[in-house]
């Protein structure tokens, strides 16, 4: 995800086929891109800021290769920053992001803070949770398990009135854990609409992250759960847990339900 400055508030990117689900360019990894140029964009005069919110509508699906994002500051506040975020491919707008930049919580313990996450999922994967990989049945289009462990724990069958909850445990194969491969895995889980039976691909329409602090190294944990899948679109939420168990990364996303 290396950046290079192209003038004006652009900078220029090249997208490998590993950061692909399938053929196109997965959403988690252009959240992560377009919250690393805003967060680049805003450095002036020795300023510093975290992405604590980062908003992106889904234009059109690029494809592996080069891309250029454009950034335009809207607001440089005390404490707050705002800027628009566009990234192209050649002549093509493929997202639009609104990211706010300010300072993610601090290491201290939070005043509240209760997930199920935390008492449900080990902070290591269990060992009867494969990693995707040869002879995993996501390995033929999840092309981010060459760069990531990923090992999935996926609820494919719901009692009557039960609500989908699809587990997964993530990391680098060789890097470290950031706040930007954090917000990527805001959107790691495959559609909870095979919950239901729908299968195939669920474009995502609008997805919103929040950054609640920077990640330790280590595994993560991410808890993905609906609230309504209903016969055209569904929603989803992450919640991202990292090694010491902190809630550091929320998302919320709208999708297309696959049809049948």
């Amino acid at each position: 995800m290396t950046l290079h400055p192209a003038g004006d508030g652009a900078f220029d990117g090249h997208l490998s086929e590993h950061w692909t689900i399938g053929p196109k360019i997965h959403g988690g990894v252009m959240v992560a891109l377009c919250a690393k140029a805003a967060t680049l964009g805003y450095r002036r005069d020795g300023d510093t800021a975290d992405p604590v919110a980062v908003s992106v509508n889904f234009l059109s699906a690029p494809d592996p290769g080069p891309v250029r994002l454009r950034t335009a500051v809207r607001k440089r506040g005390r404490r707050i920053g705002l800027l628009d975020v566009e990234l192209m491919q050649g002549d093509r707008a493929c997202v639009h992001a609104v990211v706010t930049l300010g300072e993610a919580e601090h290491d201290s313990e939070p005043l509240m803070s209760v997930h199920p996450a935390v008492r449900s999922m080990t902070p290591v994967p269990p060992g009867d949770v494969p990693a995707i990989g040869p002879g995993h049945p996501g390995a033929a289009i999840n092309n981010l398990a060459r760069g990531c462990l990923i090992h999935p724990q996926i609820a494919e069958t719901l009692a009557p009135g039960e609500a989908p909850e699809f587990r997964i445990w993530v990391r680098p194969r060789t890097d470290h854990v950031d706040e930007f491969f954090a917000l990527m895995c805001g959107d790691i889980s495959l559609p909870v609409s095979y919950a239901v039976g729908r299968r195939g691909w669920a474009p995502t329409v609008q997805l919103t992250a929040y950054l609640r602090g920077r990640p330790a190294d280590g595994w993560l944990r991410v808890v993905c759960t609906a609230t309504q899948i209903g016969q055209d679109w569904f929603d989803a939420d992450h919640t991202v847990l990292d090694s010491s168990g902190r809630i550091v990364v929320q998302t919320r996303q709208l999708a297309l339900v696959p049809g049948l």
